[in-house]
């Protein structure tokens, strides 16, 4: 069933809850304000692979910053590792990939 869009907050909700529930280990930091610029907002391990993935609303504004150009440009260049920028319209996406 796809994603109905709502919070920023609540779309994590549901893709931590989709993750661990596929088998995946998940961590998103309870306070960004204290964590380093740009780092994404889940880091989800399930053997052999590593995912990061930002998450945005589908909405114009909702675009990375700066630091988060640079985490995902160093990301994507690491071997084994995956990065996703993903938004509620991504919800098949993320399903699939999760999967």
């Amino acid at each position: 069933m796809p994603y109905k869009e709502g919070t920023e907050k609540a779309f994590t909700e549901e893709v931590r809850k989709v993750a661990r529930t596929l088998g995946w280990l998940e961590m998103h930091p309870f306070d960004s304000r204290r964590t380093t610029a740009g780092f994404p907002d889940l880091t989800m391990v399930r053997k052999p692979r590593v995912v990061f993935a930002e998450l945005k609303l589908d909405v114009k504004r909702s675009k990375l910053s700066p630091a988060q150009i640079v985490w995902k440009d160093e990301l994507e260049e690491c071997k084994g590792v995956e990065y996703y920028l993903w938004r509620p319209s991504n919800w098949e996406e993320i399903i699939g990939v999760l999967r």
